[in-house]
């Protein structure tokens, strides 16, 4: 049988939320449901920050009246504490993911407390979970600055697992590992993974790799080995961290397919059907933003097929 990778597209949140465009709630809505039609079956659709911080996501509830149209897929909503998780319940959402940031010098610049603070915030979402209000809530946690910060250098491996043993413990369904800044290589994923596949004890691990110093690929075929069936992506490579000068965006979601695709894994993803909307997205953001991708500038080669498909 054909082995599954997920692809969970973060670009309409992730990837918009530094766009010097706001893209209206009715193309957002377009965008995800045309990811859907493409195969996309995760899609982190939108953050309960504060407007008035992230005015990208002021539409956020009104983007929830909509999320049954996304049935067949995964929702997901970005929060940055527990109010946040408070409005994305309310909203209608049921799977969260929370970052908290490994350095100190990121959590302190990103969201203004210390990580062990940001690790106080998760057990009250945590609580959270155990109220009506919180039902069914499956709540992802993403390990930010895994793999080293541009404002503290490097971050501690002993300091990452305390992290994940510490929310893997306190009630996280998922991890989520992240390089933030994109400071991470392939040496450091298989150094790091197995021990966060070994402390999450059968919860699902995630991979988020941003594409800053082009090894994202070479990361993500490094985190396979270690059997990493789950990663973030993001159309066009859009994203970025405001803490990362230079960056180039997450990794890009055609790009990664078509690899995995040719690899002998099945992603499921319609790669044509990305292209398509990826024109249009460029139309909604703008020639202002960063755009990536290999796939996108030179095309699906002619040998190229879909796991159980005929070649195009």
């Amino acid at each position: 049988m054909v082995e599954h990778v997920n692809l969970r597209e973060v670009g309409l949140r992730d990837g918009i939320q530094m766009a010097k465009r706001f893209v209206d709630t009715e193309h957002k809505l377009e965008w995800a449901l045309r990811l859907k039609k493409a195969g996309v079956r995760e899609i982190e659709l939108t953050s309960f920050v504060p407007p008035k911080i992230v005015p990208q996501f002021a539409d956020a509830d009104a983007l929830a009246t909509h999320l049954p149209q996304l049935s067949g897929t995964v929702p997901s909503a970005l929060v940055p504490n527990l109010k946040g998780a408070e409005r994305a319940l309310a909203a209608g959402f049921r799977h969260i993911n929370y970052v908290l940031s490994i350095s100190e010098a990121h959590s302190q610049a990103n969201v203004r407390r210390s990580t062990d603070e940001a690790i106080a915030e998760f057990e009250r979402i945590v609580a959270l979970k155990q109220t009506d209000a919180g039902r069914g809530m499956v709540l992802g946690v993403g390990l930010a600055t895994s793999f080293g910060c541009t404002l503290q250098g490097k971050v501690s491996p002993d300091r990452v697992f305390e992290v994940a043993r510490k929310v893997a413990d306190g009630g996280a369904d998922e991890l989520i590992v992240a390089d933030t800044v994109g400071y991470g290589n392939p040496a450091q994923v298989t150094m790091l993974l197995p021990t966060i596949i070994e402390i999450a004890a059968g919860r699902r691990v995630l991979c988020h790799f941003h594409d800053t110093r082009g090894l994202g690929l070479a990361n993500v075929a490094a985190a396979l080995e270690t059997g990493v069936r789950a990663f973030d992506t993001s159309l066009a490579g859009l994203g970025g961290c405001p803490f990362a000068p230079g960056a180039t965006g997450n990794i890009n979601t055609e790009d990664t397919a078509f690899m995995l695709e040719s690899m002998g894994f099945s992603t499921g993803v319609d790669i044509g059907a990305l292209l398509e909307l990826r024109l249009d997205v460029e139309t909604w953001l703008g020639s202002e933003e960063r755009y990536s991708g290999a796939i996108a500038r030179a095309g699906l080669p002619k040998t190229f097929q879909l796991q159980g498909e005929t070649a195009i």
